[in-house]
């Protein structure tokens, strides 16, 4: 990370800050906080050709140029000691928690085994159980792959620094063998165009996998009588059960949809993406929703944590008064709703 400057030579470098400013801004206010100096005016130039500007002169000076609009018709151009990771990454790591991820992923693909159709497979894979999760994790570990470096590539071509993807194991008894993947970004965004493009590659991504994979798995899956059910179903969403009516058409009373384990990784990727979308702090739903609403972001965010809450006392009524089951098994909406609270947040700085 670059070294801000010192107090005795922020004067000279606010000099050549200005004299780089100047053609591109109107300077009417300039104003220093800290290590950061503000510019206040009109801009000369489109404000995507003035970012591009400035970020070529701003950058050998050792800052990050930063573009808003204040509100009063003017526009702020703030210079940040240069918001850049520099130091290499250490690829070893990333490498290392994705081969815990494929063992861990594996390990869960067994316990989706036991579809009757997982038959098909046996002629061509042998061995132990272990294997047989081979179909759930590398569905799984391609949705997720294929997630992650939609961002990548959509970073680099707004010539953002990124990270390559971190892989987060999870083994049982978490069910599904992973919690996902993250990427770092090791610069900012030139603008909320680019931060939306970034955040929204990722799902666009992920699902051009996961609906095919639903798709293929779903040919692989039985209807069954509901007894033969042996752990938990999953829950539908408007999607999947549109794919399994073209699929199956209108299933026989008692009867259920017995699923492949590539339909069930691909479940997952949906549940996955659909949480990844909620609008909230660092999740790609709060980039995208910083990139549309800028600061009201923040108010969507603890309105989207309201309404999980809400969800989940709903969810509760229903379970406990209408099918007589137990409150502990009405808790997820909560343990999500605590898990993004805790480990997101609701807040996404600037781009």
């Amino acid at each position: 990370m670059a070294v801000p400057p010192s107090s005795e030579d922020l004067l000279i470098t606010e000099d050549l800050l200005r004299r780089s400013v100047e053609n591109v801004l109107a300077v009417r206010e300039c104003q220093i906080h800290g290590a950061v100096i503000a510019y206040r005016g009109q801009l000369r130039l489109a404000p995507p050709r003035a970012l591009e500007v400035l970020q070529a002169r701003f950058r050998p000076l050792g800052f990050t140029p930063f573009l808003r609009e204040d509100g009063r018709g003017e526009v702020v151009v703030q210079a940040v000691p240069l918001a850049e990771t520099t130091e290499p990454q250490r690829v070893g790591v990333n490498v290392v928690l994705f081969v815990l991820t494929c063992l861990s992923t594996l390990v869960a693909g067994a316990g989706y085994a036991g579809s009757p159709t997982f038959d098909a497979f046996r002629s061509s894979i042998t061995g132990t159980l272990f294997v047989s999760g081979v179909p759930f994790a590398a569905t799984l570990l391609a949705i997720l792959v294929v997630h992650e470096f939609g961002h990548y590539f959509t970073a680099r071509h707004y010539r953002a620094s990124v990270s390559l993807p971190y892989f987060i194991p999870a083994p049982p008894p978490f069910p599904f063998g992973t919690l996902g993947a993250i990427i770092r970004m090791r610069s900012p965004a030139r603008d909320r165009n680019a931060l939306f493009d970034i955040a929204a590659a990722g799902p666009l991504a992920g699902l051009l996998v996961a609906i095919p994979a639903f798709v293929l798995g779903l040919q692989w899956s039985n209807v069954v009588p509901v007894p033969v059910l042996t752990h938990e179903a999953f829950g539908q969403s408007g999607l999947t059960q549109l794919l399994v009516y073209l699929r199956f058409g209108s299933l026989p009373e008692g009867t259920m949809v017995y699923t492949h384990p590539m339909a069930d990784a691909a479940w997952v990727g949906f549940f996955v993406t659909a949480l990844n979308l909620f609008p909230v702090g660092q999740l790609d739903g709060g980039r995208i929703a910083y990139a549309l609403f800028g600061r009201s972001h923040a108010l969507i965010g603890r309105v989207t944590l309201i309404g999980t809450v809400l969800l989940g006392l709903a969810a509760m009524a229903v379970n406990v008064l209408v099918w007589g089951g137990t409150f502990a098994a009405s808790l997820n909406w909560f343990v999500w709703a605590a898990l993004v609270f805790f480990l997101v947040g609701v807040h996404h700085g600037p781009p």
